[in-house]
Formats: C-alpha cells, sequence, structure tokens
C-alpha cells in the first residue's frame, strides 16, 4: 500500500478504536447496572426477605424483634422460627400444656408487630443437630425465599441455643443444592448468614458488623417480648430469684420489663465503631441498638448490598 493511502487510513483507524473503547465503556456500564438488578431485596424494589431461627419460642424476639419491626413497617417480609416447643421452659408448667401456650404466645407477640411466627414440634431441651432438623431449616430457608437468615452463633451457655446454630450453619449452602432435600426447590443464590449479638468470649467474642438503631421502635420490641409472659414474668425472673419483683398490674409490669436487663441487649461500646460507620454524627445519640456478625457461610454482602438489604441508614 501506497504511504498516500495510508495516512488517509490511518484516521479511519483512529476513529474506530476511538468508537471501540467507547462501546467498552458503555458495555462496562450495562453489566454494572445488570450486576445491580441481581441484588437480592429491594434491589428490584421486592421486600426484603429476612427469617431468624432460635431455640425457643421468644429467642428471635429478644434478638432480632427491633429490626423485624422495622422491616414490617416497611413492608418487608419477616418470619421467626423457634425450632423447639419449649415445652421445658417453666417452674411449674410442663409437656403439651406448656408448649400450647408457648405456641399461642409466639403467634401473638408476631401478630403485634406484623409478621409470621412458627414454632416447631422438637422438644425443649432436647434438641440436637440431627439431619432430620438440618433439613426442616433448609426447608424452612427455601420456602421462605430468604435473602437474610439470622440465628444465635454455635457456642452458648444452652445446648439447644448451640445446637440451633450448628443447624442453621450447616444449613448454609446446602440451601443452593437441587439434590438435597428435593421435596423444596433450591434457592438460586446463597442469602447473607447473621449471628445475632452474644456475650460470650470463648472461643472468639461477638464481632460486631452491623449494626442497627431500634430507638423508633423500642417501645414495639417491648410489646413484642410482653405477649411471652410465660417467659418474662414467670420463667426467666423465676431463674433469676426475682419473680417477687414482678408487678402483678399489667402496664406496670410492661415498664418494668422495659427498664429491665432480661428484655433488652445493652449497647456495648464496642459497637460504637460500627454505629459510626453508618449514622455519622447521629450514632452518639444512639440509645437502643441490635448488632449482627456477618458470617462466612453465606454470601459475603458488599457495603452497597448491606445498605440495599438494611435499609434504616441515613444517606451518605
Amino acid at each position: 500500500m501506497r504511504r498516500a493511502e495510508i495516512s488517509v487510513w490511518r484516521p479511519v483507524g483512529q476513529m474506530l478504536l476511538i468508537n471501540f473503547v467507547r462501546y467498552l465503556a458503555r458495555l462496562a456500564y450495562l453489566l454494572s447496572v445488570i450486576s445491580l438488578i441481581a441484588l437480592p431485596g429491594r434491589a428490584q424494589n421486592e421486600p426484603v426477605r429476612v427469617i431468624a431461627f432460635g431455640a425457643h419460642p421468644d429467642d428471635c424476639d429478644l434478638g432480632t424483634g427491633g429490626i423485624a419491626a422495622k422491616y414490617a413497617a416497611l413492608g418487608d417480609k419477616v418470619k421467626f422460627v423457634s425450632l423447639t416447643n419449649g415445652d421445658a421452659g417453666h417452674q411449674s408448667l410442663r409437656g403439651g400444656e406448656l408448649a400450647r401456650r408457648r405456641r399461642a404466645e409466639a403467634l401473638e407477640a408476631g401478630r403485634r408487630i406484623g409478621i409470621e411466627y412458627e414454632v416447631l414440634d422438637n422438644h425443649d431441651g432436647k434438641l440436637l443437630p440431627t439431619l432430620e432438623v438440618r433439613e426442616q431449616v433448609i426447608r424452612e430457608i427455601r420456602q421462605w425465599n430468604a435473602d437474610i437468615v439470622i440465628a444465635p452463633r454455635p457456642n452458648d451457655y444452652h445446648p439447644d441455643h448451640r445446637y440451633t446454630g450448628i443447624l442453621v450453619q450447616d444449613a448454609s449452602y446446602m440451601v443452593i443444592v437441587p439434590d438435597l432435600v428435593t421435596d423444596t426447590p433450591p434457592l438460586k443464590r446463597n442469602p447473607v448468614f447473621l449471628y445475632y449479638s452474644d456475650r460470650f468470649t470463648r472461643p472468639q467474642p461477638f464481632r460486631a458488623d452491623i449494626v442497627v438503631s431500634i430507638d423508633d421502635v423500642f417501645e414495639k420490641k417491648i410489646d413484642m417480648l410482653d405477649a411471652h409472659v410465660s417467659q418474662f414474668y414467670e420463667w426467666l425472673p423465676w431463674t433469676e430469684g426475682q419473680l417477687e419483683q414482678v408487678p402483678r398490674d399489667p402496664a406496670e409490669r410492661k415498664k418494668w420489663l422495659a427498664a429491665g436487663p432480661l428484655a433488652t441487649r445493652k449497647l456495648q461500646p464496642e459497637w460504637r465503631e460500627a454505629l459510626a460507620k453508618r449514622y455519622g454524627a447521629q450514632a452518639a445519640g444512639i440509645q437502643h441498638a441490635e448488632a449482627f456478625e456477618i458470617t462466612e457461610y453465606g454470601h459475603q454482602p458488599s457495603e452497597e448490598e448491606i445498605r440495599r438489604l438494611f435499609p434504616f441508614f441515613p444517606e451518605r
């Protein structure tokens, strides 16, 4: 090719190269949009779907009753599941009579804040991490099509609590495996799995990855806990030697509950960093909060996903 012809075609080649670079930039933008659409919950303007597991009726309420009330107020979907029927948690009642009472209390607690509550018929104090119960957990998570799964850590004073943590831990990832629990369709993606906060330090202490203010719904949380009469006004005070301190008047005992340590998980100093990260200057005024640790066994959310799944933080 002659030198004159090369000089003619050179601008054309440069223009093609520029257009190709622009095309790649637009393609990258389009892919980023598609990735946002693929995010769970509010990224698609769909409700965030949260399922929380506890060993007993009232366990979920203590760990996540506040954010459950916040989600419900936004129209999101929350379900609490008790892996046992609570038939051993009382100083004078027991067996079927106690199980029926505690199930009724759980349903009333869920009704008060607008969430679903299910109590499975495994015996209190006898929960084991069997394949049968693991499959119950897998079914619950799949049927709820969960974006977020919350459970206790597998180190705790109570064996039922510990085994609930292990059962949910063992169900994570398995919820997407098609050849397991074939009577319930698998999830398309692994949810975000979280731990409730706790006070235990061995083998390692709780790490507050996400801390949510519940100041605006604290009274709702107390109202939910108040439904568990057999626990917060009978069994738990009895175990602490405080039964005689419980007021007889329903209104007064509810105030007593709100002011005491049984119903509230004190905002710990080590949670302040996570609060400040997402609440900024507002963090200093927060009095009541619930904290969660992101487990290693589920989807690992980015900061953007955390803000989409927990739509409670002020804008950055």
